[in-house]
């Protein structure tokens, strides 16, 4: 009897461990159908994944077929951009981007010598994004999510060629893009999209973030 009893519990207990093995390994899973959109504050965990986050060292202008007709507050670069110099480049800017927790600066530097920065300060809330896009994605944890992670807010400061395109209030929109599970990670963020919108300015820079591998394609061809 008593073995029998002991029999018993030990199964019991390898259930409750496999178990408890299974719920840690899909505690990240998403679920299929899942759409979700919230605002939240840029808690502790969050402000972890901005502080890792690398960008990639170069980044792009948005234009459309319009050029320069579509944008406001670049005059300084624009007759730059059709200098064969910048052709030859590419179009990149080289940029530097720093987070310190309280805020982002970014610096951006054209193939003409001619630096910009912005001081974007993070605002108290943030908008964040999952959801199926209903691509096959499934690989047995459920579906890849299309994620992403959204800050507006008032533009500190401009200074070079972006100087006179900041004057108050010239507002910012800023968004990690990316692919991931259930929970967020900084491997997740593969893109970053930064709208500046004011009464001198309305331009977009786009670019890769080397921490989530989104230049790595671009690197092997090099």
């Amino acid at each position: 009897m008593l073995k029998k009893l002991a029999l018993t519990a030990a199964f019991f207990v390898v259930l409750l461990s496999t178990f408890a093995r299974t719920a840690h390994a899909c505690a990240c899973c998403a679920e299929p159908g899942t759409y979700g959109i919230w605002t939240t504050k840029p808690d502790s965990y969050k402000l972890d994944i901005l502080k890792q986050i690398e960008f990639s060292k170069h980044a792009e202008l948005f234009m459309t077929e319009a050029g320069f007709d579509s944008i406001k507050g670049l005059s300084a670069i624009e007759r730059d951009f059709d200098d064969p110099t910048w052709i030859a480049n590419g179009g990149d800017f080289d940029t530097v981007n720093t987070f310190n927790g309280k805020g982002w600066t970014f610096t951006f530097k054209t193939p003409k010598g001619k630096s910009g920065s912005l001081r974007l300060p993070i605002p108290t809330q943030m908008v964040v994004f999952n959801v199926d896009i209903y691509d096959g994605s499934d690989h047995g944890n459920g579906p890849l999510l299309y994620k992403e992670f959204r800050f507006k807010g008032t533009v500190a400061s401009g200074s070079g060629f972006l100087g006179g395109s900041i004057v108050r209030p010239t507002t910012y929109f800023l968004v990690f893009q990316g692919r991931g599970n259930g929970c967020d990670d900084v491997s997740d963020f593969r893109n970053f999209n930064l709208e500046i919108t004011g009464r001198k300015a309305r331009y977009q820079f786009y670019g890769k973030l080397k921490s989530g591998g989104g230049d790595r394609a671009q690197t092997s061809m090099q």
